[in-house]
């Protein structure tokens, strides 16, 4: 069974993008860059005819995922850091509500909306823990599970 959160070989690396590069505190994140591996899909998911609404929508918040998690970055307090994450992960569950009204309305290809729920699901998990208090923090049992 091929692990939901591995890599697609299909879609562009995001490692690629910073390879070689000085690297700003929200591309250090694995977090950032699942964000922009989601956003890369989620252009394909909505038909280019019909559908204008929930494609422009699914733009909207899976770009905004992104940008929130790199402005969080650049905060310095913990709270304005958290702000910024929760918007992220708030605007990740609605993209997944996107995702489900396309499944739900048999406009997405399945294989596609599978990877695409993958990525979204490991994003919210990821900026949870990211908005959690310190001392709320489960200590991580895996290296699959680094932010």
């Amino acid at each position: 069974m091929p692990d939901a959160f591995a890599p697609d070989p299909s879609q562009p690396s995001t490692a690629t993008l910073f390879a070689g590069a000085a690297l700003l505190d929200a591309e250090k994140l694995d977090c950032y860059r699942i964000a922009l591996e989601f956003q890369a899909i989620a252009v394909q998911l909505v038909p280019k005819r019909g559908s204008s609404e929930l494609r422009d929508q699914l733009d909207r918040a899976s770009i905004s995922i992104v940008l929130n998690i790199a402005e969080g970055c650049g905060r310095r307090s913990p709270a304005d850091k958290a702000r910024f994450y929760s918007m992220a992960r708030g605007s990740a569950t609605e993209c997944a509500a996107v995702i489900d009204l396309l499944g739900a309305r048999n406009l997405v290809d399945e294989r596609l909306r599978r990877r695409a729920r993958a990525l979204l699901v490991r994003i919210v998990q990821m900026l949870s823990r990211l908005v959690a208090p310190p001392h709320l923090r489960r200590p991580l049992s895996s290296s699959k599970e680094r932010l």
